[in-house]
């Protein structure tokens, strides 16, 4: 058995042609979805990031403004441009690149944006909403991953789903979103004791802990399906993931390749967010209109 690929980057194309048609229809009835990126300070990776957002918001259609402020820009100046950006009416979406220079608060930075307009998902009030099963704006990494298992109709009802890595970003929530299509689900971190046993047990298996090829074949349930989060930079240059491919391909029904895996579904979730928090302003503000 050789594992089929899940392929992000197809899958996301695909999923952009959608929301493209729905932006356009959004478009005609007046509301033009809108999303703003704030990057503080001179990060490269973070650059490439924010870049890679504008360019997918023009692709669609979308409205697209990037602030981008200088490493010494202080937390009132950062929450005086996020208080402004709040109310914004051309902007349904709100995006504040991380990491942030040391002497920002992130917390105060990501509590400050109207949780109407958390694309990302990590507004305390939009992840008290997914924890409860409430309509909320996903966090944009899970919620690309649980498109890419349902939309190949890999089974989750009923599975066991293991889940490597506690982060706030991707393995607290996906454990919460696979456990919302009924998976039983183990959560594994860095003190977890006898991780290769227990990741043995899982039928779909995330890892999202930054370490590059840290899962092999002794990880994994012959007929697993493996969703590799993991984005890795060898000194060679070349970019792995979490887990070891060739070693655990010919075990695995289904892998994520890395790249073009997850990470292509990340940002398109967040082009997403973006269209649905600007429907959502486009139905009230027509529900007022007609009051």
């Amino acid at each position: 058995m050789t594992a089929q690929l899940l392929n992000g980057q197809a899958l996301s194309q695909t999923i952009r042609e959608e929301i493209k048609q729905q932006a356009a229809r959004l478009i005609e009835q007046g509301t033009r979805p809108g999303l703003a990126v704030v990057i503080v300070g001179d990060d490269p990776a973070s650059h490439v990031y924010v870049n890679s957002k504008h360019k997918a918001c023009l692709e669609l259609g979308f409205y697209s403004e990037v602030h981008r402020l200088a490493e010494q820009t202080s937390q009132e100046e950062l929450l005086d441009l996020v208080g402004r950006l709040n109310a914004q009416a051309t902007i349904h979406g709100i995006l504040v690149q991380l990491p942030l220079p040391s002497h920002i608060d992130e917390k105060a930075v990501i509590d400050a944006i109207a949780v109407e307009k958390d694309v990302d998902g990590f507004h305390p009030v939009s992840v008290g909403n997914m924890v409860l099963g409430d309509e909320s704006l996903l966090p944009c990494t899970p919620a690309g991953i649980m498109e890419m298992l349902k939309r190949n109709d890999i089974p989750i009802a009923g599975k066991h789903a293991v889940v490597i890595g506690r982060s706030n970003i991707v393995g607290k929530p996906i454990s919460l979103l696979l456990q919302r299509e009924h998976a039983t689900v183990t959560m594994c971190h860095s003190r977890t004791q006898h991780i290769e046993e227990l990741s043995r047990m899982a039928d779909i298996l995330v890892v999202a802990i930054g370490k590059a090829h840290f899962v092999n074949r002794s990880f994994i349930k012959p007929g697993a399906v493996v969703i590799d989060v993991g984005m890795n930079r060898l000194e060679n240059g070349k970019l792995v993931g979490d887990v070891d491919t060739d070693d655990v391909k010919e075990l695995c029904s289904w892998i994520t390749p890395v790249p073009r895996g997850v990470g292509p579904m990340t940002i398109t979730m967040l082009m997403s967010n973006t269209l649905k928090s600007a429907e959502r302003f486009h139905r009230l503000a027509k529900a007022l209109a007609q009051a």
